[in-house]
This record gives structure tokens, sequence and C-alpha cells, in this order.
């Protein structure tokens, strides 16, 4: 782990799933979600302490064995309406106690099972950098994106299809939301309460983008691992 001085790594982990029972245990490539997670924050070299905040004793112990510290999260904050933002406030609260809180909180999400040490880095790098307030992870988008009007009819979101067809190449930039990296201003965060602090900074990365959201998600994480692993945490 980075030493004492750099940004505080959160990552909310609680022990209920729907969509897929036990999802933070899940193996990817023979890696727990969770240990995935936990690892790449650790080897971030912006990153000086990673914290776990659950309130499951299987995800505690996980947690622990890989490095982490462990934030015990009442069952209040970890039902399925709780947001991930209540988990990083009660972290945050506790926090405090121990002294001052480090100027950026990185939330990181174990449902984004190819996060890199890199991207971290490349993501609170780009904050510490900037005037925003929070910062976070992006792919390119470079598809033909489409709306439903008032009517339930198609309209363009990213191109006028009453005009001829655009080449790929000359539409505007836009960018996909990750979910996985969010870098935020610590007091500015605790002041709004949410992630989506202003000014924002999206930080484009290389990818993939896949979240763990239904089994099949998790299938084709697992067939994937051996392909993203293999580049050496890219």
């Amino acid at each position: 782990m980075s030493g004492g001085d750099g940004a505080l790594a959160l990552i909310p982990a609680r022990g209920g799933s729907k969509g897929v029972p036990g999802k933070n245990l899940r193996p990817v490539g023979g890696r727990s979600l969770l240990r995935r997670c936990i690892e790449a924050a650790s080897g971030a070299t912006g990153i000086g302490r990673v914290l776990v905040s659950t309130d499951d004793d299987a995800i505690a112990a996980e947690a622990l064995a890989w490095g982490a510290g462990v934030v015990r999260r009442p069952a209040e904050l970890a039902d399925d309406q709780a947001s991930s933002e209540s988990a990083l406030l009660h972290a945050l609260h506790g926090l405090e106690r121990e002294g001052p809180l480090p100027e950026v909180l990185v939330f990181l999400q174990c449902t984004s099972p190819f996060t890199t040490a890199a991207e971290i880095d490349t993501v609170l790098f780009a904050l510490q950098r900037s005037p925003a307030a929070m910062a976070f992870s992006v792919v390119p988008w470079h598809g033909f994106l489409w709306q439903h009007d008032s009517q339930g009819l198609g309209q363009g979101v990213n191109h006028d299809p009453d005009k001829p067809r655009q080449r790929r190449q000359e539409l505007p930039p836009t960018y996909l939301e990750t979910g996985a990296i969010y870098a935020l201003r610590t007091g500015p965060f605790r002041a709004a309460g949410h992630r989506f602090l202003t000014p924002r900074l999206p930080v484009p990365l290389a990818g993939p983008a896949l979240e763990i959201d239904t089994l099949a998600d998790l299938r084709q994480a697992d067939w994937l691992a051996p392909l993203f692993d293999g580049e050496g945490q890219r």
C-alpha cells in the first residue's frame, strides 16, 4: 500500500445483492471482485489508505486479508435503497474522529473488475492538476446515440438524422461513464452530499467499461480476465 500522505480510497461493498447474490465476493479470473479492487487501489501511487465500507462479515474478512481497513456500515445504510454516497459520508464521519481528513477521496466500485492502479492514478492526478471539484472515469463512445421523443419516436442525440449521414469520426466527441473511479474533493463532497460536484472533469481512459450487474456480466468478465490480466495490468 502507498504511504500515508496520499488520497483515501473508499470501496463500498455491502453484503446484499439481488441481481448477483454475494456479488462482491464472486471471482473473476480467480480473484474476488473485492480483492481485485483493493489490489488496484493499493498499487496506485497517489493512494495512501484503502478502506472498505461493509455490513458483511465475509466481506470484512476478505478486505482485511488483502490489506484494506474496514469500516462497519449500519444495516440502514446497506439495503437496496441506500446510496453509495451515504456509505462514503458515514465512513468520513467516523474517520474524522481520528484526525484531519485527506483533501481527496477516491470512490471505487468493485463491480468494475478491470480497474487498474494506473487508471486510478490517472483520474486522481487529473483532479489534482485541475480546478475541478471532482473527476471521474469515462471511455470514448463512437456510436450514433438515439432517444425517444415525447411521442415515443426516435430522435438523434449526438447527430442530426435529417442531414446527410456523418462519418463516425465526424461525430462530436462523447464519452461513456464507466462507474469505476470517482475522485472527489472531500470538503465539497461532504457539503453537497453527492458525487457530481461542480465543476466536473470527465477523464478518458482506454477501457474496458464492463460493470458487473448480472450473472451474464460476471461470466463475460471471467471469460475476458485472461486477456486483460495478461496485459500486465495495462
